[in-house]
């Protein structure tokens, strides 16, 4: 499905500010939908003389009276002539409408203003209900809801100060509460009152100061301070960020949102979400990431005491072989090590490659060959990698690019190994490219007896479930190729 920004794109030639502004309302419409009890579909001018939808969004509130995806149709005057009127307008257009397989609906097209022009056109729709006496919550949602809409029409909101998370923002389901200008409460609705007796509120929420409620919840004197500028800001007509506030173990996150339509200061909405499970899962996650994280800078610690151990033997030795055995055990310990050291400092166990291999490249060149003329450089990113793949693939990367630095040249030749990555969506390439004598004649991967490319073929093959080719490069050396597939891997 196409996006906002390319449909506009598609259609129109708004400059980024207005786009910009058409993203807000987008951003806040679901608070609308749900207050209007209607679908909300955002319209902007279609050549030659038609309207196209561009954004669609549902109540939570009610059920739907537009099942099916408008977003990206073309209708006429004749389909949706008051959403058009609106358009040339500039006022807002009511009708009604009885389509073929729902009842009757209320229609209504509300003109988006920015900057002094009409930019395109909200339209609700909602069903038409039998007469009846309203419910105190149906005539609060309402009221709240033709505010907005007229200030959406006055070009007063939303505003560029209104920046808030409208994932995590409270819904008007979570909890509403309507203010007068002195921020007296005239409607609260269950859900909010359920909030604030989690607070520690014995009585009722309506014809009580939220104001001075809600500060004398907050024990933290610096948070009801807060809380209390918040609160009186918003009746004033002051905006501010979504806030929030703990009393007595609860936690709520509380939106107040000024209504003034037409210019009139008549008080503000708050939207309500108690979050106090949520912050208490974010706490145990973080604890739990926190002791990982330690887990992890204790296997490094221990990783290293085991290289110096080994470091400290091979010195001792006099085999040559075995030193050289020893070395190579160091550096293989070495590249778990910065792998864990990695992970100790990361908050969602991934690891950025790029950085620990530029790490590690040192250490292999040093380990392949003392006084080795031999440059090793990377290219292309390698990306981030998530805990369980990254380990074994740096040693994949660390014994290939060893492979050629100890073996592709002369004793003191100099010469230059390339690491060169490339990443799609699905895949990660990696070529290790050097430029010396080649493969020898005959040479087979899969009955190769050296210990390193021996551990390279068990890994790449159970722990990454990808492929490795060693082949002669185009022009000269030796190519190593290794593919990765990105993503989760079903290994046999």
């Amino acid at each position: 499905m196409s996006t906002l920004s390319a449909l506009l794109a598609e259609h129109t030639d708004l400059p980024g500010g207005a786009v910009d502004h058409l993203q807000r309302v987008v951003g806040e419409w679901q608070l609308l939908a749900d207050l209007s009890f209607a679908d909300v579909l955002l319209w902007v001018s279609a050549e030659p003389s038609g309207v196209v939808c561009v954004a669609q969004c549902r109540p939570t509130t009610a059920s739907t009276v537009l099942p099916e995806d408008m977003v990206g149709s073309v209708v006429s005057e004749r389909e949706h002539p008051h959403v058009l009127r609106a358009l040339e307008t500039g006022v807002v257009v009511s009708a009604d409408a009885r389509p073929s397989h729902v009842a009757p609906l209320r229609r209504q097209a509300v003109p988006v203003r920015w900057d002094g022009q009409v930019i395109a056109v909200l339209s609700r729709d909602a069903a038409t209900v039998a007469r009846r006496t309203k419910s105190a919550l149906e005539t609060a949602y309402l009221e709240c809801a033709d505010a907005l809409f007229t200030m959406i029409c006055e070009g007063t909101f939303p505003t560029t100060e209104l920046r808030s998370d409208t994932k995590s923002s409270p819904r008007a389901g979570d909890g509403f509460i309507r203010l007068d200008r002195s921020g007296r409460v005239v409607y609260a609705s269950p859900n909010a009152l359920s909030a604030y007796h989690r607070m520690g509120l014995n009585s009722d929420l309506l014809g009580q100061n939220l104001i001075e409620t809600t500060r004398a919840l907050v024990t933290d004197p610096f948070e009801s301070e807060d809380v209390e500028s918040y609160l009186r800001g918003a009746v004033r007509g002051k905006l501010g960020r979504p806030m929030e506030i703990e009393a007595r173990g609860a936690t709520v996150l509380l939106r107040a949102l000024v209504l003034a339509p037409g210019g009139r200061l008549e008080g503000a909405a708050v939207v309500i979400r108690d979050v106090t499970e949520v912050k208490r899962r974010d706490r145990a996650l973080l604890s739990k990431d926190a002791t990982i994280r330690e887990i992890h800078h204790r296997v490094k610690n221990n990783l290293q005491t085991v290289a110096a151990l080994l470091r400290l033997q091979a010195r001792r030795t006099g085999n040559t072989e075995a030193r050289q055995a020893l070395a190579e055990a160091v550096r293989r310990v070495t590249s778990i090590a910065l792998v864990h050291e990695a992970l100790s400092m990361s908050v969602d166990e991934e690891v950025d490659l790029d950085d620990v291999v530029d790490r590690l490249i040192p250490i292999v060149v040093d380990v392949a060959a003392v006084g080795s003329q031999v440059r090793v450089r990377r290219e292309g990113s390698l990306g981030v990698f998530p805990a369980e793949r990254a380990t074994p693939l740096v040693m994949v990367l660390t014994e290939l690019v060893q492979n050629s630095v100890e073996h592709a040249f002369d004793p003191g030749a100099a010469g230059t190994v390339t690491l060169r990555a490339e990443r799609s969506a699905r895949w990660l390439d990696v070529v290790v490219h050097d430029e010396g004598k080649g493969l020898p004649e005959g040479f087979d991967l899969e009955s190769s007896d050296r210990l390193g490319l021996q551990i390279v073929r068990t890994l790449v093959a159970a722990e990454l479930g990808g492929t490795l080719r060693l082949e002669r490069g185009a022009t000269t050396g030796t190519d190593a190729r290794l593919r990765v597939p990105l993503g989760r891997v079903a290994l046999g």
